[in-house]
């Protein structure tokens, strides 16, 4: 039997899982890490390449332990990580710069750019599907400006996944997916765009290969080999981002796929051609997919999970006992109560995330509005019934925005995550969408997207849609209620204009934003 490694990147662990080729997961070891504020920097998040190759290293060798294998037994690994995050190189491969994804220090560069250089935020992103929020161009600006010791010495850059599959091959590559992601990238040409650097007076020359994912970057190095336990034999494949693969682990691998990935953010993701250009109203991100040809057009929803975390510790003691007698989980009990509840939640409207407006994002204070004091209709369950109801409002208007422009007609979500284990979750979205929701049975979708991505590279699959094919697995499906549907789309409207007046408070220095990109 053949075995396949991923390692996975994530924003708050390391990974490495161990798969069969037929997508069975054998093993996983994780290490959570801390990504620290750079001392007299804020807003900064640093990425600790020494220490955190260290726990990369220990969750590679404990996989192997526990799965009882031997490194020669891993025919072929990948990496996949969290997006936006870079790693700056030295011409013999120290890393000199790291930070991870929500790294948001680059604040006045991102605000001199766009003062100093009109429209060149919106040129850039009709050609990459990214604006300079957290692209990686103000970033080696600001480090320009504030390290130019270290910056004179950069000599390559690459992506927080990239960096892995250096560590372990001594090669530094990029691809698409992730590559992507730092917005000097052409959507079209799916590989970079260094003019984009030149322009605004940065290094054009820093650029590594880009290689589609599943590429066959090399072996394991006899140097990695003794860090990890991993043979020399083992084959380095090349990964992507987080959400790609992910989205390719769950079978959303052909144009017009579409997928709500319900974590602590949640994601609205669309496969679309790569030739598609991204709006000219900025409304939302456009990345490449790990599927060459295509794109994926991208909504995101901040803190929905998040919230729910919150909402659960802050006000659900009771049903945490309760969860606790009955050996459940919290949230089954909070959806037991929740069905009890009209559709609509007796229009309570939960005011947190916004919909994506990509070009200029910024949110209003978290709030509950249409509150009363009746204690049979605004309750606990009433309440956790329109943030489960709100999530899915605003996926569905991001959905609206992407189909807008793309001409897509959507019919199918698949729905993935943490929020898709909720059944009522999991209806509330059929009927807010009008679409077929399908919950897929794997758990580890991102990791078994780069695990298809080793075998696409070692040649056990054709490719990553062939993969998909043949290891994703549906658990159930869910079909929509139209009538229920007719109520949230009156409730869309209503929480359309609601969030704007609460937008005008923030504005007018009444309320404080839950979140605002850097650069506004």
């Amino acid at each position: 039997m053949s075995y396949l490694m991923a390692i996975d990147a994530g924003t708050g662990s390391v990974r490495a899982v161990i798969f069969d080729t037929n997508g069975n997961q054998i093993s996983v070891s994780q290490r959570e890490w801390t990504h620290l504020a750079e001392e007299g920097v804020a807003n900064s998040m640093s990425f600790d390449c020494k220490s955190n190759w260290l726990l990369t290293c220990k969750c590679i060798s404990e996989a192997l332990s526990l799965a009882n294998l031997k490194g020669e037994d891993i025919t072929a690994l990948s990496a996949t990580s969290m997006r936006e995050g870079i790693v700056l190189y030295d011409n013999v491969g120290n890393e000199l710069f790291a930070v991870a994804n929500v790294d948001a220090r680059a604040d006045k560069e991102v605000k001199y750019l766009k003062e100093n250089f009109p429209g060149i935020e919106e040129e850039f992103y009709g050609a990459s599907g990214q604006t300079f929020a957290l692209g990686a161009l103000p970033r080696i600006m600001w480090l320009k400006n504030n390290k130019p010791d270290v910056y004179e010495k950069v000599a390559s850059i690459s992506m927080i996944g990239d960096w892995i599959l250096f560590k372990l091959s001594g090669i530094i590559a990029t691809d698409p997916s992730n590559g992507g992601t730092t917005g000097i990238f052409s959507l079209k040409n799916r590989d970079w765009d260094s003019t984009m650097a030149g322009r605004i007076g940065l290094k054009e020359d820093i650029f590594p290969p880009c290689l589609e994912v599943g590429t066959l970057m090399g072996v394991v190095s006899e140097k990695a080999s003794q860090e990890t336990g991993l043979s020399t034999s083992t084959k380095v494949v090349m990964g992507g981002g987080d959400v790609q693969l992910g989205s390719a682990g769950l079978g959303v691998v052909k144009e017009g796929d579409v997928a709500i990935l319900g974590g602590s953010f949640w994601q609205q993701v669309v496969n679309i051609p790569s030739s598609v250009i991204p709006p000219k109203d900025i409304s939302v991100r456009v990345n490449p997919h790990v599927v060459s040809g295509q794109s994926q057009a991208e909504g995101i929803t901040f803190f929905s999970g998040l919230v729910m975390r919150w909402f659960r510790d802050a006000f659900c003691d009771m049903e945490k006992l309760e969860a606790k007698e009955r050996g459940i989980d919290t949230y089954a009990v909070l959806e037991e109560k929740a069905k009890e509840v009209p559709v609509g939640s007796y229009g309570i409207i939960p005011i947190f995330s916004d919909s994506m407006k990509y070009g200029k994002w910024y949110h209003a204070a978290p709030s509950f509005l249409n509150l009363s004091i009746d204690p049979l209709t605004c309750n606990r369950a009433s309440m956790f019934r329109s943030l489960q109801e709100n999530a899915a409002i605003v996926s569905s208007i991001n959905l609206d925005k992407i189909k807008e422009f793309t001409g897509i007609e959507i019919d199918t979500v698949v729905f993935a995550g943490g929020a898709s284990k909720g059944a009522l979750w999991s209806q509330i979205l059929s009927d807010v969408t009008g679409c077929r929701v399908k919950i897929p049975k794997v758990t580890e979708a991102t990791a078994l997207g780069a695990a298809m991505a080793a075998g696409v590279g070692a040649g056990i699959y054709k490719d990553l849609i062939s993969a998909a094919e043949e290891l994703v697995v549906w658990d159930k499906s869910y079909e929509p209620d139209m009538e229920n549907k007719k109520t949230y789309d009156e409730l869309k409207i209503k929480f359309n204009h609601a969030y704007e007046a609460q937008l005008k408070l923030v504005d007018e220095g009444v309320t404080t934003s839950m979140w605002s990109a850097p650069g506004l």
